[in-house]
């Protein structure tokens, strides 16, 4: 099984097209403020427009109503929603909307990951931010693999937190992750992605020995 990967924050039309052409399996676009790398519902309309038929397109946002994530929906079609935080219950979303809901989990020890997920359809395991972080994901920071040895999974799950090309393969082999998840890892300044970084962190996530 080939290693899924998704390339998150995507808010360039350099970016995208990187991640289309080296057959990213999602592209992210990050629908919250505070990050350097949000965008506009309309732009992000505009980024997909230029990855059809591409990569699945996956909508971040960070503790939503249903009015926030239905605003969105009116000018971007997404094939998923990835939820950070308190929000409606994950099944209201699904029910509404009609669209794959994944939820992300902070890790920082091993007793963060789930034994449940939570009425999600997929998590995202990210590392816990720092205590004076302004958002809760993509802050560059991996957490300690190994407390993913012996977790068992309740659904598909994605890797994420500081992962790069020089280190994503052995994160894959620590973790037994068949999807993975990069963000600032593909940047050369937050918020500014590298078409290079990008080609270079799918062709390695792909070279890395498949796990069982």
């Amino acid at each position: 099984m080939s290693i899924k990967v998704k390339i998150c924050g995507v808010n360039s039309i350099p970016a995208v097209e990187a991640a289309a052409n080296a057959g990213a399996d999602w592209i992210g676009f990050v629908f919250f403020p505070p990050s350097p790398r949000a965008i506009t519902p309309a732009l992000a309309s505009a980024l997909a427009a230029r990855a059809d038929p591409g990569p699945g397109r996956v909508g971040l946002f960070v503790a939503p109503s249903e009015d926030e994530v239905a605003a969105v929906l009116r000018q971007v079609r997404l094939d998923a929603l990835q939820i950070y935080g308190p929000a409606p219950t994950l099944a209201q979303l699904r029910a509404r909307f009609g669209l794959p809901v994944w939820r992300a989990v902070a890790v920082g020890c091993a007793g963060d990951p789930p034994a449940d997920a939570g009425g999600a359809d997929r998590l995202v395991l990210d590392a816990k931010p720092p205590a004076d972080a302004s958002r809760p994901g993509g802050n560059a920071e991996p957490f300690d693999w190994s407390v993913l040895r012996g977790w068992k999974a309740p659904v598909p799950w994605i890797l994420a937190g500081g992962l790069t090309a020089a280190n994503v393969a052995q994160a894959i082999g620590v973790t037994g992750a068949q999807a993975v998840d990069v963000s600032s890892g593909v940047e050369t300044a937050p918020g500014l992605k590298d078409p290079k970084l990008i080609r270079a962190f799918i062709g390695a996530a792909r070279s890395a020995p498949t796990p069982a």
